[in-house]
């Protein structure tokens, strides 16, 4: 009878939890998570809120793969995230190392909740042998919302089928300061641009929602909030921002994101706003995000974020104030490793942290995991991560992005499209010729072809092409991961501009490929591991070499690759014809040469503003009326506006016209404007919408996009567009704070970028 008790007591227990209404997939998302949250100890709970990354090592072998043996130390109260699993692992090791870790977790710990592992997804899977798009900037610069999400929907499907079900992008921060070294992480300087594009990467990596299809991941929005125009324009910088202009311009794109993407996640920024960092700010991350906005997902730190409310903010005394105030504030996972939060369950304990508010973060972390499907169906398929890993297709997306991200800032004399038939010899010089650039947040994709390599696929037998390294930006074996970025040796620079333009002197024409690379321009995530800059010019002897090999008077084209816009006054001045692609992904090489050679009509807009120089900051279009009085012996003017990009053919438009000249506060018109291909050949254009509140209570920006279409013409055709305006477009927050469109008259201009501009006028009668 005694040994029938004990197993009354022992075996029950396990059958119990076999059959508890939280494995019960009939029943609601919330059922479930009720059910689960009461059987859960105090510690289950916290591990819940943590993650394993480098300490990694603590459950697996010296050669990277999952040790189950090792794995009871760490896991056996289960875990919240483990972050990064593909390191260093391709497609079928990363995807068996997650069904592993998965696997013994839902088979050795008390109540079987599975992890849920996360990615770095910026502009492709940031692993070996994931497909490389185009850098975040340049996918901006397409203003394309369609190609955008088909572009995150494949990077959803490799991530997914890895094993991972969350994404740590997008970047929604608004890219205001062109020093800061993440200007290539966001989609430019303008609300409304990066929420379009924003939201256009919500619905590829998630769908349709709100059960994660077996294809998509969860996306997390970054970083909220205000952390695009920081103090000095270096990284984590205090944003001295008023909360109308926070609400209006920086929080747009995420309030967007939650109420019409319905995002999953949202991460904290770095940065502090009026005193507060967004890791303790109550107000940012409850009242708003949760309580106004009605955001029903989960948020996570920035890496080792919540300590630094004690190392660098100085607002905690110590990792146990960090946790209490963080946690209190609404983060509700810590990244990237078990730090502060490990102290989580003593803070309980001691009174610190009550168990309602532990309650409410583990019930929307387990939500989340109910949501994307890991309870029903945790595992992989490492044959399919094989095969839908830098496929066919996904190199095909790749390339035509990396097409349509190629801006073209300037053509004159025709320089552009190259003719082979009329060269025989084609210089290719410049620091970035030869050299593979992805930007930040990457990693192996395989393969990629350089600006030279696609230059020769391209030309074949018919060109001789030539090429000269020119000069360096910086000494070779750097990184964007290392910390220590060296110069080259002037001297032996002085050398290599001697020989490119020898090099360049039998040539016929020069394509001289410039810019930056991935360690003047990077994350500075720490004071010895630095990215921001306090120039806006070329890095080393680049103007120099530009302007020697202009000297020769032959045909020039300079190629910009890089991470941030640059003050290429000069250059604009004295170069025929500029392409700028930023970082354009494994497919560079193809994409520019198709550009050169007319191959591909260039058809890409800017998302930021090109200064004349560093004096000029902030220089971004969304000035107030008083902003730019102008400088004595310097235009006030940028050198390319925002919304600027060029084509090989001519775009005509009409002025716009209204359905109804005249609304009420509450009403709504539609724009018209007709869009002629007047040039020779077919070409896409970018038609974009600006409205300007002539006289308001509060000061509003001279100029507001709230509308754009990228469409396709023929030579000869034409095109009505169509675009609705609606309170929306025309609201602002008055002196109380209250959303509301007043009465008066508003400037209603279309045309291709944000300075050559046709305009009407609307009227908005109480």
């Amino acid at each position: 009878m005694r040994f029938l008790l004990i197993l009354a007591v022992i075996v029950p227990a396990s059958a119990q939890q076999a059959t508890a209404p939280y494995k019960n997939p009939q029943l609601t998302v919330e059922q479930r998570v009720a059910d689960l949250l009461s059987r859960m100890t105090l510690e289950e709970k916290v591990a819940q809120t943590q993650a394993l990354w480098q300490k990694k090592a603590l459950i697996t072998d010296e050669k990277g793969n999952f040790a189950p043996g090792k794995a009871a130390a760490v896991l056996r109260h289960g875990m919240g995230q483990i972050t990064r699993p593909s390191e260093k692992k391709g497609p079928r090791e990363m995807a068996e190392f997650t069904n592993a870790i998965q696997r013994w977790v839902m088979a050795n710990t008390r109540l079987g909740i599975p992890v849920m592992f996360h990615e770095e997804c910026l502009h492709g899977h940031a692993a070996p042998k994931g497909t490389h798009f185009p850098q975040a900037i340049a996918l901006a610069s397409t203003w394309n919302p369609a190609l955008v999400e088909e572009v995150f929907t494949a990077v959803a499907r490799e991530v997914r089928a890895r094993g991972a079900r969350q994404a740590l992008t997008p970047v929604l921060d608004l890219a205001r300061d062109p020093r800061w070294g993440r200007v290539e992480e966001t989609y430019g300087e303008d609300p409304y641009l990066t929420a379009q594009i924003g939201l256009a990467c919500i619905r590829g990596f998630q769908g349709q929602g709100p059960v994660l299809a077996k294809d998509r991941i969860f996306a997390t929005l970054k970083h909220f909030a205000a952390h695009g125009q920081p103090e000095a324009g270096t990284n984590a910088g205090p944003a001295s921002i008023s909360e109308r202009v926070l609400r209006s311009e920086f929080l747009y794109p995420f309030e967007l994101g939650i109420r019409a993407g319905k995002a999953m996640s949202v991460m904290p920024s770095y940065n502090e706003i009026d005193g507060l960092p967004s890791h303790a700010n109550h107000w940012l991350l409850e009242r708003v995000l949760r309580q106004e906005w009605g955001f029903q997902g989960f948020t996570v730190s920035d890496y080792e974020a919540i300590a630094q409310l004690a190392t660098l903010h100085k607002v905690a005394a110590d990792k146990d104030e960090a946790a209490v105030k963080a946690l209190e504030a609404g983060v509700d996972t810590e990244l990237p490793d078990i730090d502060a939060y490990g102290r989580l369950a003593d803070l309980v304990r001691a009174g610190r942290i009550s168990m309602e508010t532990l309650d409410r973060t583990v019930a929307r972390i387990l939500r989340a995991k109910f949501l994307a499907g890991l309870f029903d169906d945790p595992y992989t398929d490492p044959e399919l991560a094989e095969k839908v890993t830098n496929s066919a297709a996904h190199r095909a997306l790749a390339l035509r992005a990396a097409r349509e991200s190629i801006i073209l800032l300037k053509n004159d004399r025709g320089t552009l499209p190259l003719d082979a038939a009329k060269l025989k010899t084609l210089a290719v010089i410049g620091p970035n010729a030869d050299k593979v650039l992805l930007g930040g947040y990457s990693d192996d994709p395989g393969y990629f072809v350089t600006v030279l390599d696609g230059i020769r696929e391209k030309a074949g037998s018919r060109v001789k092409v030539v090429h000269a390294e020119g000069c360096r930006i910086t000494e070779p074996g750097g990184s964007w991961y290392k910390d220590d970025v060296k110069l080259p040796d002037p001297a032996e620079d002085a050398k290599r501009v001697a020989q490119a333009v020898e090099t360049a002197r039998g040539a016929d024409a020069v394509v001289l490929v410039l810019g930056g690379n991935e360690e003047v321009s990077r994350e500075a995530w720490a004071a010895n591991h630095l990215g921001d800059m306090d120039t806006l010019e070329l890095v080393g002897r680049q103007n120099e070499l530009a302007q020697k090999i202009a000297a020769l008077g032959k045909p020039v084209v300079v190629v910009l690759l890089g991470g941030r816009p640059y003050a290429i006054e000069w250059i604009a001045q004295n170069v025929p014809a500029i392409l700028n692609g930023w970082y354009l992904g494994q497919e560079t090489g193809r994409a520019v040469a198709d550009v050169l050679f007319g191959d591909y009509n260039p058809a890409a807009r800017l998302p930021v503003t090109i200064a004349r120089n560093v004096g000029q900051l902030p220089v971004y279009y969304y000035q107030r009326p008083s902003g730019r009085r102008g400088y004595l012996f310097s235009s006030k003017e940028p050198l390319f506006p925002f919304g600027w990009g060029l084509s090989y053919t001519r775009f005509e438009y009409s002025a716009p016209r209204l359905s109804r000249a005249t609304i009420a506060p509450a009403g709504e018109t539609e724009v018209e404007v007709e869009v002629r291909n007047a040039g020779p050949r077919d070409g896409d254009e970018v038609v974009q919408l600006y409205i300007r509140d002539d006289v308001s209570s509060v000061t509003r920006p001279v100029k507001e996009l709230k509308g754009f279409q990228r469409l396709h013409l023929k030579a000869g055709e034409s095109r009505t567009v169509r675009f609705r305006i609606t309170p929306a477009e025309l609201s602002l927050l008055d002196a109380h704070m209250r959303r509301v469109v007043e009465p008066g008259t508003f400037t209603i201009m279309t045309g291709p970028n944000s300075l050559e501009l046709k305009s009407a006028t609307l009227t908005v009668k109480p």
